[in-house]
């Protein structure tokens, strides 16, 4: 435990002014890591907030949870603790790790605390970069977990990655460390538990410190990846606005930094980046280079990608196919994202609709495009397809299905936003009584 407490005290400088949120199940290495805390917190004299979450999932944990306030009051040490009462959806650990740093950050807010400090261990650490080199995972992603992580207010840190789990064992039978055991970590239906039960010891046979090298093959990927971070940062920035790539500048990038571009966009887009792997980066680099327009393929949780003409666009499945017929009206939102407001613009560009009540039969209506939709065009004798007008201004098939149109009560057709005005449109010709402006 030696690196541990060096850590802590020469890297970290822990001060007496300093607060500290500690996540603690009442399991081995979270009540390890407590006491060291304890031990430091004699000598330099800090505050500790011991957090501990209730999972609600096991009869012991009510058990758990009462030890965990007879000792912390034994020690006074401040106990704040929470009961999940209900998971909204099937993803247990992803739901429960997101209502977790919800209630650190609720206490670190309400103690002003420098430092949330978790237990993960060394033998989490090869667990975990070992699971995402089998999965496949982002670059940033191979690096497993950081022993020191920068928040807007406060520092993640997770001192026990110096240690494995045998060297936490024997701390705590040394030091007469009570703790509840976990029995699920047993369960050989979990797959990091096979990794722990069936991998770790072969690599621990072959070098006793295996976890100081995956712990320095982790930092010297996030070291990596703050410098790539900086490169991807700039081109992301050029090239990925409003939803959509610019292909004519992506090509024109690295390789190596075209795949953690399209990492970013995705990261804006997933909560979880743990749903993407290499294998959708590889299919979306894929369709970049068959550069056909039109062409698609589906990500997870419903979103697609699609090619349309010069970009590559993202968007959801179910905001791509629904019809829709909304009144237009002064703040109409629609799903594709584009806004009406009532204006009093003069100007003559395609994304202002002015009108005269006379000539038109209201309410005015936002629909998509149905088969057969023409308009007539203001200025020119004729009538133009919809479907056309979309062609011409490069819309692709998926845009297509959700681009509105303005059609009055009889279905004609006044406006299509940002591209074309009917011969309805009366500025600078007749007094305009109705003013909309696509934004």
């Amino acid at each position: 435990m030696n690196l541990v407490f060096e850590y802590l005290e020469n890297k970290i400088k822990l001060t007496r002014n300093d607060s500290i949120v500690i996540g603690v199940s009442s399991g081995p290495d979270s009540m390890c890591l407590l006491s060291i805390l304890m031990e430091l917190q004699k000598k330099i004299g800090f505050r500790i907030i011991v957090a501990h979450i209730n999972h609600n999932k096991r009869k012991e944990s009510v058990l758990e949870e009462q030890f965990l306030v007879e000792y912390c009051k034994e020690n006074a040490l401040i106990l704040e603790k929470m009961t999940i009462e209900e998971y909204k959806n099937d993803n247990f650990h992803k739901i429960a790790r997101d209502i977790r740093y919800q209630f650190y950050e609720t206490l670190i807010e309400k103690y002003q605390a420098s430092y949330l400090m978790t237990a993960h261990h060394g033998d989490d650490l090869m667990e975990t970069i070992l699971m995402r080199l089998v999965r496949g995972s982002s670059f940033f992603g191979y690096h497993g977990i950081s022993i020191l992580s920068r928040r807007l207010n406060y520092y993640i840190v997770r001192p026990l990655l110096y240690v494995t789990k045998n060297e936490i064992e024997e701390y705590n039978e040394t030091n007469n460390i009570p703790y509840y055991v976990d029995s699920s970590n047993f369960s050989s239906k979990y797959t990091r538990n096979r990794y722990r039960k069936e991998v770790l010891p072969f690599l621990k046979q072959e070098n006793v410190g295996v976890h100081l090298k995956f712990l320095k093959f982790s930092q010297v990927l996030e070291e990596a990846n703050i410098y790539i971070e900086k490169v991807v940062s700039s081109a992301y920035n050029n090239i990925y606005k409003e939803g959509s790539f610019d292909l004519l500048s992506f090509n024109d990038i690295d390789p190596f930094i075209q795949k953690l571009v399209l990492e970013k966009a995705l990261q804006s887009i997933y909560d979880d980046l743990s749903e993407i792997n290499d294998k959708h980066i590889d299919s979306l680099l894929e369709l970049i280079k068959k550069g056909k327009s039109g062409s698609k393929i589906s990500l997870p949780n419903s979103l697609i990608a699609y090619i349309n003409y010069d970009k590559l666009v993202f968007v959801k499945e179910d905001e791509s196919s629904d019809d829709y017929c909304l009144e237009l009206t002064d703040g109409l939102v629609l799903p594709n994202g584009m806004k009406f407001v009532i204006s009093s613009d003069e100007s003559n560009g395609n994304d202002t609709l002015h009108l005269s009540s006379s000539l038109v039969k209201l309410p005015l209506y936002v629909r998509n495009k149905r088969d057969g939709d023409f308009i007539e065009l203001k200025g020119i004798n004729g009538k133009r397809r919809v479907s056309d007008i979309f062609i011409d201004n490069k819309i692709s098939k998926l845009e297509r299905k959700m681009y509105p149109v303005v059609v009055d009560s009889l279905g004609q057709v006044v406006w299509i936003p940002k591209l074309k005005k009917s011969k309805y449109d009366g500025q600078n010709a007749i007094k305009c009584d109705i003013i909309f402006k696509c934004l």
